[in-house]
């Protein structure tokens, strides 16, 4: 009955394990959860009027299938004034989050066959997206340059095939951020042989100590020609359960991204519409960068916790986002032992939730969150501790 995509698509790892400790929390289990990827901050209160007021003026209609004009004109704006890109209106189109977007726009771009260059470690859903659109995904270890793709990893993997490159910027799993040099090599080089790179700048609004953000759109004309910028209200506006992202594209992508979605979703929720819009329309930096700042205390809380607590080594300095990423390789005891071990261990045993890597394509690390309050993370790291110290553990050959 099922096809033999359906047949060979696995539940998302990273939604499952999250749903299964909040049933757990539900149940009154004594649970930190580490695992998941949406901020413990209130949506601003801005956007939450913008919906009330919405409804009260009876905006619970279908909008215009790319979204409402003052919202794309708003983000294509902001856009401009926060990232240094020069989007029309026209080039946006918003969708039911950055998730459905970037599914879309595999299905724009590919057609069966071609091939999607994407890093390792990457986000648990970005193979399937592709290959559910019929491209192959073709994945590049970058152990051996701190887990940062680099020009000489995309012509080493170049085929005739090759058609997308993928970048996430802030990382996830990694927390990385790239330079504006490092983003312009490896645009530089998708331009020369006519890659179009999709660019995941969910996390771009969420950077922390010194490190800066550039979106690859903003880097030149030419590249923003080659560039479809993904992002959303999810992360930076703590709106995950509005699902609301936005592509922002070349006139073409924009169109026929706009086509593939009138004859799948149509628009998002016109009340999630009007609450974006109002979260744009005032001024809410004052109160974001107060969360960043909270976010960025929260990071180190988590950072220096763990450097002090070897076998744990924290792989990569996290930079964006709200994840640090963690080798756990010195706690394995049997050679089959993995990070889904460990995490297990923690979970059962210490009451710690963590994302094991093995989705990420990366089986000895683990993901820990920090969107959760500095108390939590307090207590985690506690928890650890306690874990390490009654626990024997040999590290691997």
């Amino acid at each position: 009955m099922l096809s033999h995509r359906a047949q060979t698509l696995p539940a998302s790892s990273t939604a499952a394990l999250d749903a299964h400790i909040k049933s757990l929390l539900a149940d009154g289990a004594d649970i930190i959860n580490l695992t998941g990827g949406e901020l413990d901050f209130p949506t601003p209160q801005q956007a939450a009027d913008g919906a009330h007021q919405a409804i009260d003026a009876g905006h619970t209609r279908y909008t215009a299938v790319a979204g409402l004009t003052e919202l794309r004109e708003a983000i294509a704006q902001r856009l401009n004034t926060h990232w240094g890109c020069a989007y029309d209106p026209a080039q946006i189109v918003t969708t039911n989050g950055a998730k459905q977007a970037l599914a879309q726009l595999f299905t724009v771009l590919c057609e069966p066959g071609d091939e999607v260059l994407l890093q390792a470690p990457h986000w648990v859903s970005f193979p399937h997206m592709i290959r559910l659109a019929g491209a192959t995904p073709v994945v590049i270890p970058t152990g051996d340059t701190g887990f940062k793709i680099t020009p000489e990893h995309v012509q080493t993997h170049l085929s005739p095939r090759t058609k997308v490159l993928l970048l996430n910027n802030p990382s996830n799993p990694t927390g990385l951020v790239y330079t504006e040099r490092e983003l312009r090599d490896l645009a530089d080089l998708a331009v020369e042989k006519g890659l179009t790179i999709v660019s995941d700048e969910i996390y771009g609004d969420l950077v922390h100590d010194g490190a800066t953000f550039t979106a690859v759109a903003s880097l030149s004309e030419k590249i923003a020609a080659h560039t479809v910028t993904v992002a959303g209200f999810s992360k930076t506006y703590a709106m995950t359960g509005w699902r609301i992202g936005y592509a922002a594209a070349p006139l073409p992508v924009a169109k026929a991204l706009s086509a593939v979605q009138g004859h799948t979703s149509s628009a998002p929720s016109s009340i999630s519409q009007h609450a974006a819009f109002a979260a744009l329309a005032e001024n809410t930096d004052t109160e974001l960068a107060r969360r960043s700042r909270e976010l960025g205390t929260r990071r180190t809380a988590l950072r220096d916790g763990l450097n002090s607590l070897p076998p744990l080594r924290l792989a990569v300095e996290p930079q964006g986002g709200f994840f640090a990423f963690v080798d756990v390789s010195g706690l394995y005891r049997r050679p089959e032992d993995d990070a889904a071990t460990i995490a297990q261990e923690l979970l059962e045993q210490a009451g710690v939730a963590v994302m094991p890597g093995r989705d990420f394509a990366a089986p000895h690390h683990v993901r820990m969150s920090y969107a959760v309050s500095s108390s939590d993370i307090s207590q985690a790291l506690d928890r650890i501790s306690t874990y390490l110290k009654t626990t024997t553990h040999r590290s691997t050959p």
